[in-house]
Order: structure tokens, then sequence, then C-alpha cells
């Protein structure tokens, strides 16, 4: 599985990327977290806002920070 953590590196895309991090070591899913500042990759995909998390190219939410548990709904746990 590989999950994308879009945003410019700002204090908020940070916090999204944690919150994505505890998430998979919660779930004990086999998952790649990559994080994305590239515009023209946020913008192939439709990303308007950030932070954006993707799961295997699908864009899960945008603009703003998801929860823990709405990250585990997508992990399947």
């Amino acid at each position: 599985m590989l999950i994308k953590v879009f945003g410019s590196g700002c204090c908020k895309c940070s916090d999204a990327g944690e919150v994505v991090a505890a998430a998979v070591q919660e779930a004990g899913v086999d998952a790649q977290i990559e994080k994305v500042t590239d515009f023209k990759a946020m913008m192939a995909l439709g990303i308007m806002a950030t932070p954006a998390v993707a799961i295997d190219g699908k864009v899960m939410c945008t603009g703003r920070i998801p929860s823990r548990e709405e990250v585990l709904k997508w992990l399947g746990r």
C-alpha cells in the first residue's frame, strides 16, 4: 500500500503526515508513506487544497487533517 501525504511542508501538512503514520502503525498494515511537495503531482490528481492524503492513487481527503479514526477506516481497521 502506498500512502501519499501532499502539502507544501507547513505545520498542518506535517500534522497530517503524523496522523497517517500513527494510524498505519496502530493498524499494523504494510504501507509506505511518502510526502509529496510537487505541485504538478498534486494538480495531476486534482488536489487544489492541502494537506491531502491519497492511498494507492485514490484521493481520500483534501484541505484538512484527517482524524486517526478516519485513516484507520481507510486502512480497513
